[in-house]
């Protein structure tokens, strides 16, 4: 603190008199009858003496702000007090003036006690009939104020506010020493930035935003005399109440008059100032998520507190790190991008209303850094009001019996991030992305080819009740969609089309432990209790048949971000709501900064990502993704390179699509969190289903950005250890078997028949011919005579189909 100079002599006789009156008004006040006597003043001498002058200042409570990426769009304020200090040099100087005219006319000339204010109000009180009149500094006000403010205990509270000698004489003594070590304009400073003007705004800064929308800096004459007059009586002079407009306008008047007799303006400043009709905007600082600066940035803002309250940076318990939020004053810039923000609030309400039971839910992540970039769901972020309720009944028909309504439109649930009690939705097919990297993680190329039947039978053992096992037997038997066989298919033409019984065997093949592992590595949390169970132990994901298929719980969050692993070559990062978080001293916080590390190889994730092109619509130079693709119009609508995949569950309960660029991933589920097991179809590419919610909001968050293109595999990844098939034409179909197996690869008999020039019954050729992968499906085809050449599609191109759902379990 900066030391001001001071006479030796006049501190002395400042500490001498001030003891001297202090027991003398002391006394005054609490035994008028002795007030003159020595005995007083000796008492009050001797006591001021012996009082501390070492006053331990906390720094008080600061409004914390929440901005968007940009660093100015406004999210939203967190406070227990809405605080904000300033620098005296940002204060109107009408406004210095104005504080100065109201409480302490002498403020510039005394040492922090005024000697005869204190002399004026022991003559004033010795008159029962006048009113009682003090003499408190701005010093003094200082001191109490921060007195309380660095109080540990309630009781010391009480103790800094109490009218008490005591506390009389320790204001006093810590008035005179504060006013020795700072500058007048440095405790001025700290006045009006502790000090409460009424309205939930303490200091000057909060109290020239409430009041008048603008800094303090811009504040006018009669604008500065309304605040300074409300320091002394904030609640009685309230100019936002009926009963405090007048006594506040009375008040900012004698502020004004004093003013003139200080000098700070002139009467004729002061007759327009005072001419001027009294308004203010009454408009209280927005605290927390639920009076965000747009009103669908509530979750966002929920996600951002729930990340900052698991911070053990910002204090060891729960208590610690919200007092650190809401008193903090720290300013922080969120990772939220109103662009996209703003596109996926649009869509998701587009597709349903907030009166809508089913909630679509989206969620995008950047690649590379993990910022969360939007999440957004057709529901009002608030609490229902259990007086005016305004949710609706509840859907499940249980609870709805019970009278409960359910949450929506309003909640505070994290629908798109888990917690609380929200463990996920099940999200189909996208989770066959994980057998994928499995399998290449194993050595197995793109192109590695199945030929997927009907039905599968695997060796996963599962209850022979259910639905989705063999007839008789107690292994799990997926199925196809449309309850047809997918034919020979490599990755990128199964992925594409969702065929269950390619990915399933695939999974069976890599090892299911395996592939639990890789949604680990990617960020899926398992929040369910029965699939902790599954995910716990190698030896319990390795019976796991049905999780290639989509049966876990994930969030859109979740899965936003494990896709946008691969998109980022392989490179993991935490989810994260911040970019930079400011203190009050102007240093950043290292916590802001993207918490990545390696988990997929760089080769591995691109392959991955090539056959993700597929689904949505899009290729590469090689891709080979047969002719169905389950969201085709995902590419044109982006109008970028896109890569990603759907995915429905049993009965279509859930719905799911992941759509990214190199820039942004973006997930969305349909669902009803109230009641899983509902009874309303979820759609996809209707209107109303959750693809468009997905790829509008990719389509908008990318308006004004450049395409950029996926990075394309190796061509080992992709194509594996290629070998000759072998010429069977002609030969006899136990031959041609034969002589394929001993080349190397799984040879499988079609059932169907095509017009050769080879005798009926043998093979007419291969599908494919040429060169294939080594332990590769090659198909012999059968003639039926004729004398026409057999057709030999190529490797890559199996007949169209569905792709899907097994019978009871989910897929895509």
């Amino acid at each position: 603190m900066r030391k001001r100079d001071h006479n030796v002599l006049t501190n002395a006789a400042s500490l001498l008199i001030c003891g001297l009156l202090a027991g003398v008004v002391v006394a005054a006040a609490a035994f008028p009858a002795v007030a003159m006597s020595g005995l007083a003043a000796k008492a009050g001498a001797e006591t001021f003496g012996a009082l501390p002058t070492e006053l331990t200042v906390a720094r008080p409570p600061q409004i914390s702000y929440l901005l968007a990426s940009d660093g100015k769009t406004p999210l939203a304020t967190m406070y227990d007090e809405n605080r904000r200090d300033v620098k005296l040099a940002d204060v109107s100087p009408y406004m210095q003036k104005a504080i100065v005219a109201a409480e302490d006319h002498d403020f510039y000339k005394h040492n922090g006690v005024d000697l005869n204010g204190i002399a004026r109000a022991f003559v004033n009180n010795q008159n029962e009939a006048a009113g009682r009149q003090g003499a408190s500094t701005l010093t003094m006000q200082y001191v109490r104020l921060a007195i309380a403010y660095s109080a540990t205990h309630p009781a010391d509270v009480v103790a800094a506010t109490e009218d008490t000698s005591a506390r009389k004489l320790r204001e006093m003594r810590y008035a005179l020493q504060i006013d020795k070590e700072l500058s007048k304009d440095e405790i001025l400073e700290r006045y009006l930035n502790i000090a409460s003007f009424g309205n939930g705004a303490y200091g000057i800064y909060a109290a020239s935003q409430v009041y008048f929308g603008k800094t303090p800096k811009n504040l006018k004459i009669e604008e500065a005399a309304l605040l300074a007059g409300m320091v002394k009586a904030p609640t009685t002079n309230d100019p936002t109440t009926k009963s405090g407009y007048s006594l506040a306008n009375d008040r900012r008047n004698y502020v004004i008059d004093n003013m003139v007799k200080i000098g700070a303006i002139t009467q004729a400043e002061a007759d327009a100032a005072k001419a001027i009709k009294l308004t203010v905007k009454d408009k209280r600082t927005p605290n927390g998520c639920v009076a965000t600066n747009e009103k669908d940035w509530g979750f966002f803002c929920d996600y951002f507190y729930r990340w900052w309250m698991q911070q053990e940076t910002f204090g060891s318990t729960s208590y610690d790190r919200e007092r650190r939020l809401k008193s903090g004053g720290y300013t922080i810039v969120t990772t939220l991008d109103p662009q996209a923000q703003r596109g996926a609030d649009k869509a998701v309400r587009k597709a349903k209303s907030v009166n809508s039971k089913e909630a679509a839910m989206v969620a995008v992540v950047e690649p590379g850094s993990g910022r969360v970039r939007a999440l957004a769901v057709n529901r009002n972020f608030k609490l229902d009001d259990k007086n005016k309720p305004a949710n609706k009944p509840h859907s499940d028909p249980k609870q709805r019996k019970k009278g409960l309504r359910g949450n929506y439109p309003n909640t505070v649930n994290p629908l798109l991030t888990g917690g609380d009690g929200i463990t996920g939705y099940q999200a189909g097919s996208t989770f066959k992305m994980f057998t994928i990297v499995a399998a290449l993680e194993k050595g197995i190329p793109l192109s590695y080819t199945i030929n997927a039947p009907q039905q599968f039978k695997s060796e996963y053992i599962i209850d022979s009740s259910s639905p989705a096992a063999c007839p008789g037997t107690h292994f799990y038997c997926p199925t196809n969609s449309g309850k047809k066989a997918g034919g020979v298919q490599n990755m990128w033409s199964a992925f594409s089309a969702s065929i269950n019984t390619y990915f399933v065997p695939l999974q069976q093949q890599v090892g299911a432990e395996n592939v639990v592992d890789v949604a680990k590595r990617l960020g899926i949390q398992f929040r369910q209790s029965e699939d902790a169970k599954f995910a716990g132990t190698k030896d319990a994901a390795h019976q796991w048949g049905a999780f290639t298929l989509g049966v876990s719980q994930t969030t859109p969050l979740e899965l936003a971000n494990a896709y946008a692993t691969l998109a980022a070559d392989g490179k993991y990062c935490e989810p994260i709501p911040v970019q930079k978080i400011t203190g009050p001293d102007g240093k950043n916080l290292d916590i802001a900064n993207p918490r990545c590390e390696k988990r997929v190889s760089t080769e591995v994730a691109r392959a991955a990502v090539d056959a993700a092109r597929c689904p949505v619509g899009d290729n590469s130079a090689t891709t080979k993704c047969g002719g169905s693709r389950t969201a085709s119009n995902v590419r044109g609508i982006v109008g970028k390179p896109v890569a990603g995949k759907s995915g429905t569950t049993d009965s279509e309960k859930t719905a799911a699509l992941v759509a990214m660029t190199k820039q942004y991933a973006v997930a969305g589920i349909m669902a009803d969190p109230d009641w899983p097991q509902t009874n309303v179809k979820m759609g996809h590419n209707e209107p109303t289903g959750i693809n468009p919610p997905v790829y509008e909001t990719l389509r908008d968050a990318m308006k004004g950005k450049k395409g950029i293109e996926f990075d394309p595999p190796g061509k080992k990844i992709s194509e594996g250890d290629q070998r000759s098939i072998p010429d069977v034409k002609c030969q006899p179909v136990e031959s041609a078997k034969s002589r394929i197996k001993g080349a190397g690869f799984d040879a499988v008999v079609s059932d169907v028949k095509v017009a050769s020039s080879c005798p009926p019954g043998t093979a007419a050729g291969t599908s494919p011919s040429g060169r294939t992968i080594k332990g590769g499906v090659v198909t012999i085809q059968i003639s039926s005579g004729g004398g026409a050449q057999p057709g030999t599609p190529p490797t890559g191109n199996p007949p169209n189909g569905n792709g899907g759902r097994p019978g009871g379990r989910p897929g895509g």
